[in-house]
């Protein structure tokens, strides 16, 4: 069993940076793949990014360049620092990891692939 906990979400003008830390229990963090979802009011949750056991990553298209998603297995954390903040970014985000070490691209941004998930932290960019 795994326990997640998220951290570091708030309110950010655009432009703005913000990290967002997830926190898991657990004695084999390493092995697991962790991703980042969000849930915007209205919407279904999405694949933000993902980091494999072996460090590989994935994003999706809109945070390309904006996003960097890794990892401290030694503190048992995986991190989100999110630069230049858009409005469209607004969303609570969840993180999760998967007992699978290492996907493609197709499985790392399905939801079914992820095994455990945080309770969410509240991102809004204001305009």
């Amino acid at each position: 069993q795994v326990q997640l906990v998220e951290s570091g979400g708030g309110l950010v003008q655009a432009g703005g940076s913000l990290r967002l830390s997830c926190a898991a229990s657990g004695r084999s963090f390493s092995s697991y793949g962790m991703g980042w979802f969000r849930q915007a009011p209205g919407k279904e949750r999405a694949f933000v990014a993902r980091i494999s056991s072996d460090s590989s990553t994935y994003y999706t298209d809109s945070v390309k360049g904006r996003f960097t998603i890794s990892r401290d297995n030694v503190k048992n954390t995986v991190y989100l620092q999110m630069n230049s903040l858009k409005f469209e970014d607004t969303a609570i985000y969840y993180c999760a990891a998967d007992r699978f070490s290492v996907r493609g691209s197709s499985g790392s941004r399905s939801l079914t692939s992820y095994d455990y998930w945080g309770q969410g932290a509240q991102v809004t960019v204001s305009s």
